[in-house]
């Protein structure tokens, strides 16, 4: 074959790259068949450009094959959930606040209280797998309200996860998550709000992380029979907390979700969960988890203080503020053991777990923010229904009741106020359909009011100050669509 035929012949290959695999392997074929016929090339020729070629397609299509996902499927997946509330105050005391719930409240509550219907969550999940080695997920909140927002906006769109995990082991043994994630630490923390009963997690495991989410690195370990099993509990409906490893450790910045380090000081946490099944069926676990590092608490501000001394009400910043904002102060001691139960709803389910620990804590006699000691937990008992059937839904009804208490301090609100809890909780979740839940309980409230007023206090309560306890209860209604 001459060279100008030869030149004639590449391009005429090349230009074939620009073809779908499929494509590609029927045209080339064609044009080396049609090309022999003709007597430009040598049958010897033509099988050895064909033979190249198919080569080429069979690399391709393994590239191609790996880049798709490690799993059969595509490599991006979707899902979501979004949930809305309702409260009605039904007595107590009045001008009242919950910080985990803007919908508690009235018009003479502090902030940014809503008084009607709220959308708590409006979260979409990317997630999937590349390859044999990597998954990833992804989770935007679309009903957030950042500090700073004002109290007239809401619904701001802020990342809530974004790692990956690389999988040491193509069975997922052995696997190490690096991004911001949640921290493995108290089961509630771990378990989805999309699958969680109670609408608000209890406040003595959750202020252990803001969000319950930071950015690190973190090794998690689960046997192959770990796996089935989580897998199972899942299937059945159970409100499993997800596989965050029956072994897991590591290191995160400790500041909390969105927020940037600010000592240069990892938090260490370490957690081990043990599931276990019965001869009968039912399924428990058990688990302990701890974590170390030092908390810088830099949301601070001036707040209602009561002189220990004179009684009379007036402004006050913690004198040690400005050091933590500036960087002066490197921290105060941060750490927690927990321990957690679950038997889980087979029908008759209970669920528990108690910390204990030091934190940053404002002490409001010395109006500073000085290292305290907390402790709190809490326990929940349920019954499954199901075939819970009403008109010609056909679903699953799981009325609860709990109980939660806490003597502490939450770090990560407003000058790591003292918070003092006692609740009661009673009410159901109804499972009306797969992408269709109710939750509806009374909710009896003896807390401390961690919204402070601040300079804008409601001239109403003139002898009230900031982070007092009140009491109150209120009817709390959530519809959450899946999707």
């Amino acid at each position: 074959m001459n060279l100008k035929l030869r030149s004639m012949v590449a391009i005429a290959l090349a230009s074939t790259t620009l073809m779908s695999v499929n494509a590609l392997a029927d045209s080339t074929s064609d044009l080396v068949q049609a090309l022999v016929s003709k007597g430009v090339l040598t049958e010897e020729e033509g099988a050895l450009l064909t033979r190249g070629r198919a080569e080429e397609m069979s690399v391709q299509k393994k590239k191609e094959k790996s880049i798709t996902s490690g799993k059969v499927g595509g490599a991006v997946n979707i899902r979501g959930y979004l949930q809305l509330r309702n409260t009605t105050m039904l007595g107590g005391d009045e001008g009242v606040n919950l910080f985990s719930d803007r919908s508690v409240g009235d018009d003479r509550s502090n902030g940014d209280q809503d008084k009607n219907f709220l959308i708590r969550r409006a979260r979409v999940i990317l997630f999937g797998d590349i390859g044999e080695r990597l998954y990833y997920y992804i989770q935007p909140d679309f009903a957030s309200t950042p500090a700073g927002a004002g109290q007239v906006s809401g619904n701001f769109a802020q990342l809530r996860d974004a790692y990956g995990d690389l999988k040491l082991t193509k069975d997922n043994v052995h696997r190490i998550r690096v991004g911001q994630s949640k921290v493995p630490y108290g089961f509630e923390n771990l378990q989805s709000s999309q699958n969680r009963l109670a609408l608000d997690r209890a406040d003595a495991l959750n202020s252990a992380v803001k969000d319950e989410r930071d950015l690190g690195a973190f090794y998690y370990y689960t046997p192959l029979e770990t796996q089935e099993l989580f897998k199972e509990i899942s299937k059945l409906g159970l409100k499993h907390s997800g596989d965050y490893g029956q072994f897991g450790f590591g290191f995160y910045n400790g500041q909390g979700a969105n927020n940037r380090d600010r000592n240069d000081n990892y938090h260490t946490v370490i957690r081990y969960t043990h599931p276990w099944k019965t001869e009968s069926g039912q399924i428990y676990e058990a688990g302990i988890q701890a974590y170390t590092g030092d908390y810088v608490p830099v949301s601070t501000g001036a707040y209602r203080r009561r002189s220990p001394t004179t009684g009379v009400i007036g402004s006050a910043t913690p004198t040690n503020a400005a050091a933590f904002t500036s960087g002066a102060n490197n921290g105060i001691k941060d750490e927690r053991v927990a321990l957690s139960f679950m038997m889980y709803p087979q029908p008759f389910g209970l669920q528990g777990e108690w910390t204990w620990g030091k934190t940053p804590g404002l002490d409001i006699a010395a109006n500073e923010i000085q290292e305290k000691s907390l402790n709190g937990g809490y326990l929940q008992a349920m019954y499954k229904i199901d075939n819970f059937q009403f008109f010609d839904t056909n679903g699953t009804l799981i009325p609860f009741v709990r109980w939660q208490y806490f003597d502490g301090y939450n770090k990560a609100e407003s000058n790591a106020a003292r918070n003092h809890v006692n609740d009661w909780e009673i009410g159901a979740e109804w499972q009306i359909a797969p992408e269709v839940e109710l939750v509806a309980y009374y909710h009896k409230m003896k807390r401390t009011n961690l919204v402070a007023a601040g300079a804008n206090a409601n001239p109403e309560f003139p002898n009230r100050a900031d982070y007092e306890t009140f009491d109150a209860d209120a009817l709390r209604v959530q519809l959450q669509y899946n999707f």
